[in-house]
């Protein structure tokens, strides 16, 4: 039987031209010819110092809001070679401190006059190929590494590329690098705990080993044997709340457990605290004192009121730009290195009192009886 309602064609089926047109970006030359003018004109309008009449550039304006019209910077920067895209190479951008640092660069990027694109590296050779693709494809002229483990095959090949490279907490050769004072801040962790009174520290890490993870392992471990503290040093899977939950099922069970732990991330320290309040019973500081990194928003809330040392994502932003405008503008300076300090933060999880201290100022951390006392 002969189908009653066949199906129309695409030129007749109803709101086909709307549906058409929706789909078609608003050309320079619409706006010309609402205009009244011609189409070098337009370009000329949307290019700053470029000659052009008060009267027409009005005009040009005036149709080109009209219309919704926006200049095309793809096309403009494939035509001089500059696509003012800016790749962000990340694993696990979704995770932790990174959401932070990614949301902060993008924003920064964008007011730059950039168009960020976030290149997750993934967790296979199949998704690290598309990455590279998206990257190197669209003619990014900058690369921003961050902290994770981005392979060294992508960074190779943005360099030969000649993209601006600047690494956030990680070395790579030929970079302008941002670090966070890791180091330091772990070092100042461990006298912190010393002063408390600890004398049974531990130091809750992870196995992927990044570089800034790597840096407060051994720079806390470091201190503390110095101080004539005993380290006990377990490492999660991951740098997450899960890793946390891990450290402390093997720490906390063991005799003589720690009584004080540097956690390597806030993450990790999350999962820590609530192993420890749910499945061994220990208040926190009471029985447990604890010390986070990052300072993430959740570290303020009530259910852990973490003391941490603070990395501030505008700040280490603002420092990536600075770095990129100085590189593009001058391509053959010599690579940089800016380092900034790591805040602590005294929360409830620590026996300090609630305070702000920059991490150098360890001298007078360790003479302030208010800050550092005794657990009661």
């Amino acid at each position: 039987m002969k189908n009653p309602n066949p199906p129309l064609p695409v030129s007749e089926t109803p709101f086909s031209d709307e549906a058409a047109a929706a789909r078609r970006f608003v050309s320079a030359q619409q706006v010309a010819e609402l205009a009244g003018v011609s189409r070098s004109a337009v370009s000329r309008a949307f290019t700053p110092g470029a000659s052009i009449a008060v009267k027409t550039r009005e005009k040009v304006m005036h149709a080109a809001a009209e219309l919704g019209y926006q200049v095309n910077d793809l096309a403009r920067g494939l035509l001089a070679n500059r696509s003012r895209l800016v790749g962000l190479v990340v694993t696990k951008p979704e995770v932790g401190f990174r959401a932070h640092l990614v949301a902060a660069l993008t924003g920064a990027l964008i007011r730059r006059g950039n168009v960020p694109v976030v290149i997750n590296t993934g967790h296979s050779d199949a998704e690290l190929q598309a990455a590279q693709a998206a990257l190197f494809g669209y003619r990014a002229e900058a690369t921003i590494i961050l902290s994770g483990s981005p392979p060294a095959s992508l960074v190779e090949t943005a360099r030969q590329n000649g993209h601006a490279l600047v690494s956030i907490g990680r070395s790579e050769p030929g970079c302008d690098h941002v670090k966070i004072d890791n180091a330091g801040a772990a070092r100042l962790a461990a006298r912190l705990f010393f002063a408390q009174g600890f004398r049974r520290l531990g130091f809750a890490g992870s196995q992927s080993g990044t570089p800034s993870i790597t840096e407060r392992e051994l720079a806390f471990a470091q201190e503390a044997r110095q101080l004539g503290a005993d380290i006990t040093i377990l490492r999660g899977a991951d740098t997450d709340y899960a890793g946390g939950q891990e450290v402390a099922e093997a720490m906390l069970a063991r005799a003589g457990r720690p009584e004080a732990v540097f956690c390597v991330n806030d993450l990790v320290a999350f999962g820590l605290m609530d192993a420890a309040r749910g499945r061994f019973g220990l208040a926190i500081p009471r029985d447990l004192a604890v010390i986070g990194f990052d300072d993430i928003p959740e570290a303020s809330w009530g259910a852990y009121g973490l003391s941490t040392f603070r990395q501030d994502p505008a700040r280490i932003a603002a420092q990536a730009i600075a770095h990129l405008d100085r590189r593009i503008a001058d391509p053959g300076a010599s690579p940089s290195t800016a380092r900034l300090d790591a805040v602590f933060i005294a929360r409830t999880t620590t026996c300090a009192a609630a305070s702000h201290v920059e991490a150098p100022q360890v001298d007078i951390l360790a003479a302030d009886d208010s800050l550092i006392g005794a657990c009661p």
